[in-house]
């Protein structure tokens, strides 16, 4: 299994081609299976950062094996739908960032992602456009293009996992928060910090 994320990233002077008006961008980041944290467990502040926050995000299962997927098709290759958390040792990152080094230290360690409860979207999914309107315009990408984006680059397989951040910076947790999202009353995402 894969965890194949697009977070987002402030906009950068020293990036020349960004449009006029441009708030940020995204990059996509690799996690390992070992980065999920499931059923109401707690997120644990690591030791060797001082600076942690959380980006909420749009999780989609993928249910099939794909590469280089149009966005039109993309419905067809996800069949689930769950928020989460996704945590940053942001101090890490803002050091890797200044040097160059790859994101890996400050994204994707030991249960940094945080996932809540899987919505089949059966029904939801049987139109391309529906996966473009509005409900999508807080994230960085829309599942469809963030299915075409990832297929570019990497044979998609079922049981692997797209995050997609919302665009905006974490929010930073300190122990005793408690991060939830419900939606019609039920509790899709509950994690506490310790």
């Amino acid at each position: 299994m894969k965890i194949i994320g697009f977070v987002y990233q402030e906009k950068r002077s020293d990036i020349p081609c960004q449009p006029s008006g441009s708030k940020g961008e995204w990059e996509m980041v690799l996690k390992a299976d070992s980065c999920l944290l499931n059923g109401r467990k707690p997120f644990f502040l690591p030791d060797w950062s001082q600076e942690v926050g959380y980006t909420p995000c749009l999780i989609l299962r993928v249910s099939r094996l794909g590469k280089e997927i149009a966005p039109k098709f993309a419905n067809r290759y996800y069949d689930a739908v769950a928020y989460g958390a996704d945590f940053t040792a942001t101090d890490i990152l803002r050091e890797a960032q200044a040097a160059g080094r790859p994101w890996t230290r400050a994204m994707a360690f030991d249960y940094s992602l945080a996932i809540g409860e899987f919505k089949v979207e059966s029904s939801g999914l049987k139109e391309a456009g529906e996966l473009n309107d509005e409900r999508y315009s807080g994230y960085v990408l829309t599942p469809a293009k963030a299915i075409a984006e990832a297929s570019k680059l990497m044979t998609i397989r079922q049981g692997d996992l797209i995050v997609i951040q919302a665009h905006e910076k974490p929010k930073p947790v300190h122990k005793e928060d408690i991060i939830r999202v419900e939606e019609n009353g039920k509790e899709l995402l509950y994690c506490k910090i310790k």
